[in-house]
């Protein structure tokens, strides 16, 4: 019973981690996203505050 259970689980929780990555991975990459990385990536090289606009 345990042995069972405990398969399920680490298959469960695999595809559990897997479905998150690449829902992550794709936000990332999203073409709609990426002046909002832009804008983050050049923040340390930016005088300005974060916020102010």
């Amino acid at each position: 019973m345990y042995e069972a259970l405990s398969k399920f689980a680490q298959t469960g929780g695999l595809v559990y981690f897997f479905a998150i990555f690449a829902g992550v991975l794709l936000y990332a990459v999203w073409p709609r996203n990426q002046e909002k990385f832009d804008q983050a990536a050049n923040l340390p090289l930016s005088d300005r505050e974060p916020g102010d606009d």
